[in-house]
């Protein structure tokens, strides 16, 4: 088994504090309503949101996934943390074990935030992983991402 590991730095003018709330706490009931075009749903199979539940999100019709699970290991509200294991779905291609997460927001000197984001992805065999669908991966969760924070920039009391 082999682990490969990127570590992604993303800036926003919105606080650590809303980001947070918006795009992990409620991102079950939030992102399905900013993005139906993708995002069919997103449920609890087990737990309440924190660490143990285990989270799945549908995808819209027509995508070239179906669904992914994924289990939470840390949702630390005061610490703006989060870490998160991708366990199961088409995401996971057969060579994939499983992916970790580990999220950090911080405050910035403009009182905006900075997102850390560790991802490591833990392959079977001698399988290598292709860039250019890591960077397509990761464009769609920084989609997601810059639609959570226009929301709230236009929205500016909400999740306060």
């Amino acid at each position: 088994m082999a682990v490969t590991t990127f570590i992604d730095e993303y800036t926003s003018p919105v606080s650590p504090s809303r980001i947070f709330n918006a795009s992990i706490v409620d991102s079950h009931n939030l992102i399905p309503k900013l993005m139906p075009q993708a995002i069919k749903s997103v449920e609890f199979l087990q737990g309440n949101g924190g660490a143990g539940s285990i989270k799945q999100i549908n995808f819209a019709e027509g995508g070239a996934f179906k669904s992914v699970k994924y289990r939470i290991e840390e949702l630390n509200k005061e610490t703006y943390t989060y870490s998160y294991t991708l366990i199961e779905g088409d995401a996971l291609v057969d060579k994939i074990e499983k992916i970790t997460y580990d999220v950090k927001l911080e405050q910035s000197p403009d009182g905006g935030s900075i997102s850390k984001v560790t991802s490591k992805y833990y392959t079977m065999g001698d399988f290598m992983l292709k860039e250019e669908e890591i960077k397509a991966g990761k464009e769609k969760v920084m989609a997601i991402y810059k639609v959570v924070e226009a929301y709230l920039l236009q929205n500016p009391n909400a999740y306060v």
